[in-house]
This record gives structure tokens, sequence and C-alpha cells, in this order.
């Protein structure tokens, strides 16, 4: 039976990916590059944003040197504009009362940089109690290193992996689950394909997030 639910954030409770890019841009602009069309993004987040960066930058610009000069003007205006388009997706809202209702426990695991995963889930789920809300940390490993669902299931005071669900809609989303041991749940509305989902043999899909309560209340 579930008692802890991990969720990823970007792709699966907000829709981040129009403010993401547009703070992307900027960097890259700042910094005297092309800029990335907005679809393009889809494939570059998920990793981390120093990943972020060198996935954006041209081959030859992508140093350490230049990604913290992409950071540099990144953070300050991602911070001020992260919730200029960010939204939570259709049903978000329904599908976590649905699971607190139950007795669900929520914990974030999300490779986006920690302050950032804190001030948004904050912002859009402040009535809601998360065990546990961890981002990207200088010094601790990314997803899919599953230390991160080890972190989450502590705070819950959960010891066994079976009571755990990891759900989100990335291939690094999956084989963070398979790392850590856990079931996982692929979500189809977030920026990556159902094919790449499929691909990692996830316990379930959810095509909606009523879907996915209903799975995980069920499982």
């Amino acid at each position: 039976m579930t008692r802890l639910v991990i969720f990823d954030l970007d792709g699966t409770l907000l829709n981040t990916i129009e403010d993401l890019g547009t703070a992307c841009n900027h960097a890259l602009q700042m910094c005297g590059f092309p800029l990335r069309r907005m679809e393009e993004y889809n494939n570059l987040v998920g990793k981390g944003i120093y990943n972020l960066f060198k996935g954006a930058l041209p081959p030859e610009a992508r140093t350490e040197e230049m990604t913290m000069e992409m950071k540099k003007y990144f953070i300050p205006f991602y911070d001020k504009h992260k919730c200029d388009k960010t939204r939570p997706y259709d049903g978000i809202y329904g599908m976590l009362d649905s699971l607190a209702s139950a007795g669900m426990k929520f914990a974030v695991a999300s490779n986006k940089y920690q302050d950032g995963t804190e001030k948004l889930i904050r912002r859009y789920f402040g009535e809601y109690r998360f065990e546990k809300i961890l981002g990207q940390r200088d010094g601790m490993p990314i997803k899919p290193d599953p230390q991160i669902v080890g972190e989450a299931m502590a705070a819950a005071g959960i010891t066994e992996r079976t009571d755990v669900v990891y759900t989100g809609d990335s291939d690094v989303d999956m084989q963070t689950g398979i790392n850590a041991g856990v079931r996982t749940i692929g979500v189809t509305w977030g920026f990556r394909s159902r094919e790449e989902l499929l691909g990692y043999s996830p316990w379930a899909i959810a095509d909606s997030p009523r879907q996915l309560a209903s799975l995980i209340l069920n499982g």
C-alpha cells in the first residue's frame, strides 16, 4: 500500500517551461549567444541548471566558466519572473486533495535549484504539507541518483520501499525510481513523450492527474 508519494516538480506538478526558457534565453542573450526556440527547452530541462546551461550554449562555449556566467544572469532573472507563465497543470489540485484525504504523505524531489523549488512549492502548494522539499543543492548528487528519494523517505519516516511511489515526466525521473528501487509512474502531460517514459518500463503511466490519483490509491 502506498504511504508516500514523491513528486517531480517541473513538468509534473507545474508547467514551468516558458519561464525557464525565457530566463535561459535572457542569460544566453546577456552572454552574447543565439537564443533557443522555446520548444527546444522541453528536452533541455530536467537535469539541473548547470546541464540546462550547457545544453543551451553552443558546443564550443560549454565551459565551466561560461556555465557560471550563465548562472549569474539566469538566477536573478528567473527568481523575478518564475511565476509569470508558470501554473499547475489542470487537475493537480484535485489530485493532491484526493491523495491528502486518503492520508498520503507528500514529498518533492526536483533537479531545480533548491531555493527555486522551495519558493514555487510555497507559492502554488502552500496549503499542502510536504514532508520534504528537495531540489538541486551544491555538493549533493542530482537525479537520477537515488539519494534524493532516500532523503524524502527518511523525512517521512518511511523505511519500506514498497510503500513509496515516485512520479515524474522524464527519463531522468523514471531512472531515479529504478535506481531507488521504488515504483515509478510516468506522467504524459509534461515535457517528454509517452514513448520515452515507456522505454523505462515504469510501474504505470498516467495521462491525467485524476488517473494518477486513481493509480496511487488503488495500487
